[in-house]
C-alpha cells in the first residue's frame, strides 16, 4: 500500500479500522480551502503529495488525529508537525494502514502458481517479479515461497516497495507474529522458523533474495523490464487521475507480455484504453 487505506479489502477491515476512533459526527471538519494549504504545507514534509487521495478518507483521519491530540485547526498542526518529529511521525503511521496477509485470496495465488508463473518461465528463461506497495512483505514472500517450491526461485529477480520507511523494515527483518503468519497455506510452513512463542522468522534464503526500496508510486520513476506486477488492494483511496497514471506506469514497466495483478476489490474499468488484455479476473496481461 503504499498508503492511505492500503490493503483495506473489504467493510471489515474497514470497521476494524474505525472502531478505536472517535465519533466524527461530533468533529468539523475544517473547508476544502484550509485543507488544501495544509496538504501542500506537508506534502514538503512528507516528500509526498496528498492531493492524489481521495479528500474523504484523508480528511477524517487527519482530524481524528487532531481530535486526540486537542488540536483546533490546520494551522496549528502543521506548525506541530513541523517542529515535533515524532507527531511527524505519527501524522504519517496514521495515515499508512498497513494490512496484509500472506497468501491474500488464496485461489488467485494458487492460479499465479498453476498459470501465470509457469507460462513466463516457459517464454523467458528468467523473470523479474515487483510488489508495488508492499507493505509488511507477506505478499512477496508468498511469491518467493511459491517460487522456491516450483525450483525456479532462483531464476527471479524479487523487488518489493513502499512508502513506509518503518513498514519496510519490518519486511526486510522477515519476523511475524502467529497471528500474522496464520494465513501461510498448507506446504508452506516449512519457510517459516519459530524464534519463540510469539515469533516467527521467514526463512533467510528468502529474505536474501528480495530487494526492499523505499518508492512513492505516483512521485517516481519506476523500473523497466518487468514480467510481473502485483499491486493488491492499494489503490482504492486513490483519485480517478491517480489510478489512471498509475496503470499506465505499470504497463511501461511491464515487458510484453507480462502480467499486472491487482486486489480482488478492485478493476480497471478502461483496461483497453491502457493496451491491456484482460485474462482472468485480476490478472492483465501487456
Amino acid at each position: 500500500m503504499q498508503f492511505i487505506g492500503k490493503n483495506m479489502e473489504n467493510n471489515q477491515d474497514l470497521s476494524k479500522f474505525f472502531a478505536n476512533m472517535p465519533n466524527f459526527n461530533t468533529v468539523k471538519i475544517p473547508p476544502a480551502e484550509e485543507f488544501m494549504k495544509f496538504k501542500k504545507d506537508i506534502a514538503i514534509l512528507i516528500n509526498l503529495d496528498l492531493t492524489n487521495y481521495k479528500n474523504n478518507q484523508m480528511e477524517r483521519r487527519i482530524v481524528s488525529l487532531m481530535n486526540r491530540l486537542g488540536i483546533n485547526s490546520l494551522d496549528e498542526y502543521a506548525r506541530v508537525l513541523k517542529t515535533d518529529s515524532k507527531k511527524l511521525e505519527e501524522f504519517v503511521n496514521m495515515l499508512t494502514i498497513n494490512v496484509s496477509e500472506f497468501f491474500r485470496n488464496p485461489e488467485k495465488f494458487l492460479e499465479l502458481e498453476t498459470t501465470y508463473l509457469p507460462a513466463l518461465l516457459k517464454k523467458f528463461s528468467r523473470i523479474k517479479i515487483w510488489s508495488a506497495g508492499c507493505s509488511i512483505g507477506a505478499e512477496i514472500y508468498s511469491i518467493a515461497m511459491i517460487l522456491d517450491k516450483m525450483g525456479t526461485l532462483d531464476k527471479c529477480e524479487l523487488v518489493a516497495t513502499d512508502f513506509d520507511q518503518n513498514i519496510l523494515r519490518k519486511a526486510r527483518e522477515g519476523i511475524y507474529s502467529k497471528y500474522e503468519i496464520g494465513t501461510i497455506q498448507k506446504g508452506y510452513e516449512k519457510y517459516v522458523q519459530t524464534i519463540d512463542a510469539e515469533k516467527y522468522q521467514i526463512n533467510p534464503r528468502l529474505t536474501s533474495k528480495i530487494r526492499f526500496e523505499r518508492q512513492d508510486l505516483l512521485n517516481s520513476k519506476y523500473e523497466k523490464g518487468f514480467h510481473l506486477i502485483l499491486c493488491r488492494n492499494v489503490v482504492i483511496y486513490f483519485t480517478e487521475d491517480a489510478k489512471d497514471r498509475l496503470y499506465k506506469n505499470f504497463y511501461d514497466s511491464l515487458v510484453p507480455g507480462g502480467i499486472l495483478f491487482i486486489g480482488s476489490t478492485e478493476r480497471i474499468n478502461n483496461h483497453k484504453a491502457f493496451g491491456y488484455n484482460l485474462k482472468t479476473s485480476f490478472f492483465y496481461e501487456k
